[in-house]
């Protein structure tokens, strides 16, 4: 026959079963064959090697049919004139259903396989004689049928005990020692009841054994198979045991000893197979990253030393190997790093080497450390290995030295305090003595520090206790102060009032020179720095130090990355706001007071920022508070025992209604504003979000009062047209009448100017200072204010929220709200600060039903936060759908309708 089947198959049985046809399909047409016909087909097509799996089932069945009959292992069906197979012994059974479960296709589950099976080998044994079976010999049954039937009927006439089908894999591994010296181990099949892991038996059992035996089901070695198969292809070397006709054992050498310990355990775990070793064969050894000097100091050097580390020393992070957490000697590791199979005798006993223990034995250093790095990793007790890409987290273990080092950092704040200096005409307080001696500790050891209290509680007076310490010590070199321009003078009073024998000057102004300077202080500004800072960097500073160090928090600018090229012995920060909005702004700021404690920009954001401002990384956020804590001070004033003296101070959010002609134009700016978003916002974010800023700026303006939306001059009535103003009016009236004084801060140099003008007019005495004020009138303005000139100060709240002691004030107002609580605190505290004597009261003016109310409750939020996880303010709204920024600005009409019917 020249047929040669291409396509599918698929087998029609009949009764009797030589009637069954086998059909024939492909792209073009269906060839129908009876049963004697397809099979001289079928046996051809077996040696193909693109058959389809459907004419595959079929061949192998027609084989196993014809080996059969030839066998004579045929009977009579007992109920037609047909013949069938007789009762197949353990081994065609196995055959049967390995066939079947091998050859399962398309829809065809391994049962229906199986009935399909039978059924072709039943249609073999009628159509293969030359005769159907004579009645005689129907009914006439052979003695050995006769037995098979009552054999077969018992099995299921008897109640026979549930044995398990369903099961899984492992692999044992098994030497001896003469394997083990030739660098070889057995793996030994192990199969498990799928329910009860405790049910197992070796694979030679299950395939040779009796049910009694193994205990398992007449199907588990099909599904045993089944997973073999698909443990195999995790792990293609068990391809040889599928091969064996009892997939009972293979015997691995080196390399598939070395590929089952880099990927086979990881791969065949992902697949359920589980890897057991004995425990005569270790697999016990251990790696471990050690920080340590990258070389002995010699005497020499520890002589010459002074600080906590040598200048330029390096530190190296090195792998350590331990076997049952005892280190191994040098020896050991060299013999380790130069072998070259899997298996070694140490100590006495053999042990498996894993490949990526092998490597690190090799190649002991993993990379070397600068100082900052090195005491990074001693603090949290992690460092950062693998790539950029993939960076992995290691613990690390401190060599002797720098657990020392770690030891006086953690105690730098807690140790004994310092003598006070005797150049100094203060009475410090605990508190400023503490943080003397944390200072005076960090910088003798060349450290940098961030003394970040809270404004008001004498940062100055410390650092300036800090230069007549270390004068006392020896560091005689001159200090460098860079603040802004508002601070010059309070410096200059500090100097002289606490330390009045240090010479000052001034390195300000056009007539600025650094000539014949050797000591004492210099006061200058970030600007001036900006441009100066090539002079600057000439002098030997031993001490910098940034005041209101937040100028610093954007590491790009040229503020920021002028002040690091001018060197020093140490560096100092101080700041009452060590974060405005973001992590990043940390970052910056400790990065310039010690360089690389915390990694790059980018290293930081992934390392760090990311996970701790998500908020669901606790462990992340301890472990970074423990990396920072020995640079970073921070006392607030609400502190137990800080500062007991201060008197009490009360925050008050006052609720304030819309006028109607406010209304009108809050409704129509978000309408109209609205609609230009919603039509940008598609197809250009940056114009997006400027209009997003736009219309919260515009809002806020409108809620201030609508002269200050509508660009009006102080000129035209104000009165009565914002409840703000009103409730200004009624609070300084009350001030006024009881001898107090107040500030009034916003946000808006334009509002300020309707406020003054409006002042003016009622005859208030007062004064307005913003960005544009000159430093020496700044200085006369605060020394009129604490006289009592002028009882009531307007200040802007970027121009005179830092650096001011305005301890006369017992109210401050803040007429609009800010975007972050700290710098609000900040303003308040240019009256809540030590050597306030009276009650301070905070008033905080709120629009209700307004964005002003959304962004309130925004505030007080963010207050709860964590003091390293702040918002990005104004930035993060520019982010919000237009759905969630409409609901953040629309008014809420039942506000208006209130207010509607106050006014009427």
């Amino acid at each position: 026959m020249s047929f040669v089947p291409l396509g599918t198959a698929a087998f029609r049985p009949a009764s009797p079963p030589r009637e069954g046809v086998v059909e024939f399909r492909d792209e073009r047409r269906t060839v129908t064959l009876p049963i004697r016909a397809a099979l001289p087909v079928l046996t051809k097509a077996h040696h193909r090697d693109d058959l389809h799996p459907s004419i595959g089932l079929l061949s192998g069945a027609a084989l196993l049919g014809l080996k059969l009959v030839a066998a004579g292992r045929i009977e009579p069906s007992g109920t037609d004139p047909s013949w069938r197979m007789a009762p197949l012994d353990r081994a065609d059974e196995d055959r049967v259903l390995q066939l079947a479960s091998a050859r399962t296709h398309g829809d065809l589950g391994p049962d229906e396989a199986e009935r399909l099976v039978r059924d072709l080998l039943d249609a073999v044994a009628d159509a293969v004689p030359r005769a159907a079976p004579t009645v005689a010999q129907q009914q006439r049954p052979r003695p050995d049928f006769e037995r098979t039937l009552r054999d077969r009927l018992k099995r299921y006439t008897e109640p026979r005990p549930e044995r398990p089908q369903l099961v899984r894999v492992s692999l044992r591994v098994e030497a001896d020692e003469e394997e083990l010296v030739a660098g070889a181990v057995r793996l030994v099949l192990q199969v498990h009841d799928e329910q009860n892991p405790l049910h197992l038996c070796d694979a030679a059992l299950l395939w040779t054994g009796a049910e009694e035996e193994h205990g398992f089901g007449d199907r588990a070695r099909t599904h045993a198979t089944i997973a073999l198969r698909g443990a195999a292809e995790a792990w293609p070397v068990l391809d040889r045991m599928l091969e064996l006709r009892v997939p009972d054992q293979i015997t691995l050498d080196g390399d598939e000893i070395e590929s089952l310990l880099e990927t086979g355990v990881g791969a065949l775990a992902g697949r359920g197979v589980d890897v057991l070793w004995p425990r005569s064969l270790g697999r016990d050894l251990t790696a471990t990253t050690v920080l340590d000097r990258a070389r002995p100091m010699s005497e020499r050097e520890a002589q010459l030393r002074t600080g906590v580390f040598g200048e330029g020393e390096l530190f190296s992070f090195r792998w350590q190997l331990a076997l049952h957490g005892d280190p191994l000697t040098e020896e050991e590791m060299e013999q380790l790093a130069t072998t070259a199979a899997p298996l070694l005798r140490l100590r006495g006993n053999w042990t498996v080497i894993d490949p990526s223990i092998a490597r690190k034995a090799r190649k002991r250093v993993v990379r070397t450390a600068t100082a900052a790095e090195a005491i990074a990793a001693a603090l949290t007790g992690t460092v950062q290995l693998g790539t950029a890409e993939q960076p992995v987290e290691e613990q690390v273990q401190l060599g002797a030295s720098l657990l020392q080092v770690r030891e006086r950092l953690l105690g730098a704040a807690t140790r004994e305090p310092v003598p006070v200096p005797a150049a100094l005409r203060a009475e410090l307080r605990d508190y400023q003595r503490q943080g003397l001696t944390w200072l005076a500790e960090l910088t003798s050891h060349g450290l940098g520090a961030c003394l970040a209290d809270d404004m008001g509680l004498g940062k100055t007076v410390t650092l300036i206790a800090l230069h007549l310490h270390r004068v006392e010590e020896g560091h005689t070199g001159p200090v460098l102060v860079v603040c802004p321009a508002s601070l010059l003078g309070n410096w200059e009073q500090e100097l002289a009032r606490f330390a009045p024998g240090v010479a000052v000057r001034r390195y300000h102004g056009e007539r600025r020179t650094l000539e014949g300077l050797t000591e004492g202080f210099v006061l200058t500004t970030y600007g001036t720095m900006r441009v100066s800072h090539e002079a600057l960097a000439e002098v030997p500073w031993d001490l910098v130090v940034a005041d209101e160090a937040q100028h610093l928090k954007n590491a790009r600018s040229s503020t920021a990355r002028n002040l690091r090229k001018i060197p020093s012995a140490v560096r100092v920060a101080l700041t009452g706001t060590p974060m405005e909005n973001n992590l990043t702004e940390l970052w910056s700021v400790l990065d310039w007071v010690i360089p690389g404690l915390l990694g790059s920009r980018q290293a930081f954001r992934r390392a760090w920022a990311s996970p701790i401002e998500a908020g669901v990384h606790e462990a992340k956020t301890r472990q970074f508070a423990e990396l920072i804590g020995p640079f970073l001070l921070r006392r607030r004033k609400s502190d137990p025992g800080i500062a007991p003296e201060l008197p009490a101070k009360t925050e008050t959010d006052h609720p304030l209604h819309l006028t109607r002609e406010q209304v009108v134009l809050y409704e129509s700016f978000v309408r109209d504003t609205m609609a230009r978003i919603e039509r940008a916002h598609a197809d250009d974010q940056v114009t997006r979000r400027s209009l997003v800023l736009m219309l919260l700026t515009g809002l806020k303006q409108i809620c201030n009062h609508p002269a200050h939306f509508l660009k009006e001059s102080g000129a035209v009535r104000l009165s009565g047209r914002s409840q703000k103003l009103d409730l200004v009016d009624e609070l300084l009236g009350t001030v006024l009448a009881e001898d107090g004084a107040a500030l009034v801060f916003t946000q808006y140099v334009a509002m300020a100017r309707l406020l003054e003008a409006h002042l003016t007019r009622a005859g208030v005495p007062h004064q307005f200072l913003h960005g544009g004020t000159p430093v020496r009138e700044r200085e006369a303005m605060v020394a009129r204010f604490q006289a009592g000139e002028a009882p009531v100060f307007l200040l802007s709240l970027k121009a005179g929220g830092t650096g001011l002691n305005l301890t006369r004030a017992d109210h401050v107002l803040h007429f609009d709200r800010w975007w972050n609580p700290a710098v609000e605190e900040q303003a308040t505290d240019r009256a809540y600060r030590i050597g306030q004597t009276k009650p301070v009261q905070v008033h905080r003016l709120i629009t209700q039903g307004t964005v002003e109310e959304r962004i309130a409750e925004l505030l007080a939020r963010k207050r709860s936060l964590a003091d390293a996880v702040l918002g990005r303010g104004e930035a993060a709204l520019t982010e919000l759908g237009d759905d969630e920024l409409r609901d953040l600005v629309t008014l809420r009409r039942e506000d208006a309708r209130r207010e509607g019917r106050d006014r009427s």
